[in-house]
């Protein structure tokens, strides 16, 4: 039997999710799409912070308190989160969750420093403590958060699953976060549209691709604007304010849980955002905050 592509789309993570996978028909197609998004929902049960009986949601109720025992996959994730904070000198942390209490997106309001001040002390790597298989949050009232790289290592355990299981062609799409298995069923790579960060309708860019990871961050996903400036949810978690530079940052990589990082990291270094994709080894496209387009590899 020939086989098609076939599209399930779901909603996950807070965001509307998408799977297209060859398959020999419908009902193969149905099983192969639930075995994956039976892995996005188990790393989201794992790990969100909205739940309370999550990893995260417990090591968080623990601060201050007592170290909390992580099993080796969670272990891995604080491994990744210590290199992301080396590699971003130290823009990327992920106590800077605490810093979402200042800042409501849906109104535009900006927090003063006697709201963000109390917040900003909760902030700091250095205060997480990783030994034995246990994770310990020195301050009361600290917080770690893997929303910043969450939904890409979703969408890399999802591919997984679904190259395990024997797909060759199609895609995992959580939200924009991008990981492709393999070419269209002709051979063809599939033609992904870059959002145009100032018109939702339009895009500004088709990237041919057939392997690896697509994601994008930018200032048009949660913003609110106020006497003619922007302010994101990307923060920066030495002031507490939103990033400014960008307006949107595009990475290919071999998996979406790096090019994610990539993406964040520059969206966070600003100004110097655009040295540190040039040292990198993977294509990006970024908008800057002139509208100017930079692009390499794509």
């Amino acid at each position: 039997m020939v086989a098609a592509i076939h599209r399930q789309q779901f909603d996950a993570m807070g965001s509307r999710c998408e799977l297209r996978l060859s398959a020999p028909n419908a009902a193969a197609a149905a099983d192969l799409a639930a075995r994956a998004i039976a892995e996005v929902r188990r790393i989201e049960t794992k790990y969100s912070r909205y739940r309370p009986d999550s990893i995260v949601s417990r090591i968080n109720a623990a601060a201050g308190r007592a170290p909390v025992a992580c099993d080796s996959e969670t272990m891995a994730l604080i491994d990744y989160a210590a290199a992301l904070f080396a590699a971003s000198g130290g823009l990327f942390d992920i106590t800077s969750g605490v810093l979402r209490r200042a800042w409501d997106f849906g109104k535009p309001r900006v927090p003063d420093a006697d709201t963000l001040g109390p917040l900003l002390a909760l902030v700091g790597w250095r205060h997480v403590h990783c030994e034995r298989q246990q994770v310990y949050l020195l301050q009361p009232g600290m917080e770690i958060d893997f929303g910043g790289f969450g939904k890409e290592y979703a969408a890399d355990r999802a591919a997984a699953v679904l190259i395990e299981a024997g797909v060759r062609h199609g895609y995992v799409n959580l939200g924009g976060d991008m990981r492709f298995i393999g070419p269209r069923l002709d051979g063809r790579p599939w033609s992904i549209g870059i959002q145009d960060p100032r018109d939702p309708g339009a895009t500004i860019a088709s990237i041919p691709i057939s392997s690896g990871a697509l994601t994008t961050s930018g200032d048009y996903e949660r913003f609110f604007e106020l006497d003619g400036v922007r302010y994101c949810h990307i923060l920066d978690p030495r002031s507490g304010m939103p990033v400014r530079y960008w307006r949107s940052v595009s990475v290919m990589a071999p998996m979406a849980v790096a090019a994610g990082s990539c993406s964040t990291i520059a969206m966070l270094k600003q100004h110097e955002g655009h040295t540190f994709l040039k040292t990198s080894d993977m294509g990006y496209l970024a908008i800057d905050e002139h509208g100017q387009t930079l692009y390499r590899n794509l």
